[in-house]
């Protein structure tokens, strides 16, 4: 038997993320409240009481800001308001009553990498000119070649084409995401003293804390002469000095946010959304920093006891190491649906893959190569992997949808689709619309009880078996099973260790929790033995003791 240990949880109300169970909400796509197509603030607050019975601690809104939507409100216009099309401040303040009232804290997203190419200060830059204090806030370069018409640099963007775009007086703007998205320049005191008010402005209003958006990029060494791309792949990113990726200096800037965040009472917390190497990670997730980072490495792993035993064991030590607690994801809005993922071949990841859409296994969706998604099995694992993600300590973050075994939509007409990553990587991806697809609500309706008018993204047919109305008159639903596993979570979970338990197979996990939970996992075919003790919950019906495959149960001895 084998002990993993993190460091012991306080009780203490400014802890209260250390195991949250966080309902990550992407805001277009969850409740249509005024009927035009695209999800809004009072759709949410129509939705608390389900977001209450769902059992979740937090919720964490995707962004809700004024914005064009090249990226899906990541190009965002004004950091201190809601988009006019979501609703206003007053809206959101009503919201945010409503969920506390319910015992429900709120986290929201939060841009700093860069902007949108509509925000005030970018227009003031386009019209200040060369050498220009409010070019100065951005990354402006003057382009190579005899005239300046070929970019800084031979760089690739994230969604795509160069990472550069030329104004109308020749110079270029970096942009590592799209052309929308101009990059913001993080030595400008100006840029660091704007986001601490707005940490200020959001934490003011009720904002228990924030998901802080590509945490890993905001400062960037861009001295002459600019390396190439070839020259960038080579350069290795654990070092602190890369000239754009997880920089040392970054955690400068978050110490000044740890110090709005502890001037509050208590103190908002942070989640970074770092794609850094392991050993990078608790100084994002250290309390003199953001305080919490995600892990992706679920995100990244098959359905398979090994990897995720590994992926455990590591974690675990890393939130020992920084004095934070873990936190668990298997899906979210840029990622292919766990519940599809698990019902494709196992992936392929290289050494530094990033699986944003996993373009490659998201097209079998399409029928675009064989096989094609085993969508029984994917949703079968998935509910043994959602009950096994649970039983973890930390904290678990879940994605709209998850809790109805969603699957993927991959059969979206180009002419719907909205990822930048799409129309710049024709061919390439299909971007990450599959998995933003409104949520839905009711089995029938032109929206699925989403709302009055079509969704902003189609819905397919199928949708209507896995909606909440469906799924609240069967038992047996993924609903019903998310409901009484967070249930018994919240009656369970206690420290912040955990001791493995021999099974006497590689494809069976087991470990207990204190208090005698147990947890066993049979990622095999073959069924399996349960240790004894009363079985309280299992993903899938069974007869006795024998665990069938591909099947989780929680078990107190």
């Amino acid at each position: 038997m084998t002990e993993v240990v993190a460091e012991v949880v306080s009780t203490d109300a400014a802890d209260w993320w250390r195991q949250a169970v966080v309902y990550q909400i992407y805001p277009r796509s969850f409740a249509d409240a005024n009927g035009d197509g695209l999800g809004d603030v009072q759709g949410i607050i129509s939705r608390a009481d389900y977001l209450a019975a769902l059992g979740v601690d937090a919720v964490w809104l995707s962004p809700f800001y004024p914005s064009a939507l090249a990226d899906g409100g990541y190009d965002v216009d004004d950091y201190r308001d809601v988009d006019p099309r979501l609703g206003s401040l007053d809206d959101f303040d009503a919201m945010v009553e409503a969920l506390h009232a319910r015992g429900i804290k709120v986290v929201v997203d939060i841009v700093p990498n860069h902007t949108s190419n509509r925000h005030e200060w970018f227009q003031e830059a386009l019209a200040a000119g060369r050498g220009s204090a409010a070019r100065d806030r951005y990354i402006f370069r003057e382009g190579t070649g005899p005239d300046g018409s070929e970019p800084p640099a031979d760089w690739t963007s994230m969604f795509g084409g160069s990472a550069w775009e030329r104004v109308a007086d020749g110079q270029w703007y970096l942009h590592l995401f799209a052309p929308e998205q101009p990059d913001l320049n993080w030595a400008n005191r100006e840029v660091r003293d704007d986001f601490l008010k707005t940490l200020r402005f959001w934490s003011d209003r009720g904002v228990d804390g924030f998901r802080v958006d590509v945490a890993h990029a905001l400062t960037k060494d861009l001295s002459d002469p600019l390396p190439s791309t070839a020259d960038l792949l080579a350069l290795p990113r654990g070092t602190g000095n890369h000239p754009i990726w997880d920089r040392d200096e970054v955690h400068e800037i978050y110490a000044e946010w740890r110090e709005v965040f502890n001037s509050y009472d208590p103190p908002r917390t942070a989640v970074a959304e770092a794609w850094v190497e392991t050993h990078r990670v608790p100084l994002y997730a250290s309390p003199t920093s953001l305080g919490q980072a995600f892990n992706f490495d679920l995100v990244q792993a098959d359905f398979d006891a090994a990897q995720f035993r590994r992926i455990i064991d590591a974690n675990l030590e890393l939130a020992a190491k920084s004095g934070s607690s873990s936190t668990w994801v298997l899906s979210n809005h840029d990622v292919v649906r766990h519940a599809t993922r698990y019902g494709l071949p196992p992936a392929e990841h290289g050494p530094d893959s990033r699986p944003i859409t996993e373009p490659g296994r998201a097209w079998l969706l399409t029928g675009g190569v064989e096989p094609v998604l085993d969508r029984d099995r994917g949703e079968r694992r998935a509910r043994a992997a959602s009950m096994l993600l649970l039983a973890l300590p930390g904290s678990a973050y879940l994605y709209q949808g998850e809790e109805l075994g969603l699957q993927e939509v991959a059969d979206i007409p180009a002419a719907d689709r909205q990822d930048p990553t799409f129309f710049r990587s024709p061919g390439v991806s299909v971007g990450r619309d599959g998995c933003r697809v409104p949520l839905p609500w009711t089995e029938a309706g032109e929206s699925h009880g989403f709302g009055a008018a079509a969704p902003h993204l189609p819905q397919p047919a199928w949708f209507a078996q896995w909606s909440v109305e469906a799924e609240e008159g069967d038992p047996a639903s993924t609903l019903h099973l998310y409901r009484r596993a967070l249930e018994l979570r919240h009656r369970l979970q206690s420290g912040e260790h955990l001791d493995w338990l021999e099974t006497g197979r590689d494809d069976v996990l087991a470990f207990r929790r204190p208090d005698g939970w147990v947890n066993v996992t049979n990622f095999g075919s073959t069924p399996t033995e349960l240790p004894d003790g009363e079985i309280l919950l299992a993903s899938e019906d069974f007869e006795g003791r024998t665990l069938p495959g591909e099947t989780t149960a929680w078990l107190r001895s």
